[in-house]
């Protein structure tokens, strides 16, 4: 079954390379969720004064990955106790969150998160929020497949390689 989620988890590059790299992944577009203006830029998205998250739109098909599976890798690829910030991108844009596009996805993020702050899987209380999938933009043609398409930039090989590397162990 085809299915649909929104992940915010720092800058959207690393998040599309993540999820890329995965079977069952149909696709990934990244983009800006749930803030208060239309048709944001990627400028405006920065200045932290849209209400945008970066974020990736993950296409799955559920039969290969479930939505679990894509949540735990998600918390595993960055730091879900830090509040809008993840590494050096700092500011509301960079925040962890999950939007949801079903209920049993929200029933899902909520007790998985439940259960990691329970038992103390992270030094942290988690800071993710859960929030129903609102106004999707698709970001920048040059922002799309931006791993794949720039690979020897230095953020690139110093910041979307290494996650790589530690999640693909």
């Amino acid at each position: 079954m085809i299915e649909v989620t929104t992940l915010g988890a720092g800058c959207f590059w690393c998040v599309e390379a993540v999820f890329l790299s995965l079977p069952g992944i149909t696709s990934v577009d990244v983009g800006y969720s749930n803030g208060h203006i239309e048709n944001p830029t990627y400028k405006q998205v920065c200045s932290g004064h849209t209400g945008h998250a970066e974020v990736a739109k993950i296409v799955f098909n559920s039969e290969i990955i479930s939505f679990e599976d894509i949540l735990k890798i998600f918390f595993k690829m960055h730091d879900p106790t830090t509040l809008d910030r993840q590494g050096a991108d700092i500011g509301s844009q960079y925040r962890s969150v999950i939007f949801y596009h079903s209920e049993d996805q929200k029933e899902i993020s909520i007790k998985m998160i439940e259960r990691y702050n329970i038992t103390n899987k992270y030094d942290g209380k988690i800071v993710t929020e859960v929030e129903k999938a609102k106004k999707f933009y698709i970001a920048e043609d040059y922002h799309q497949e931006y791993y794949k398409n720039n690979e020897t930039d230095p953020y690139c090989k110093f910041v979307i390689k290494p996650k790589l590397d530690k999640l693909s162990k």
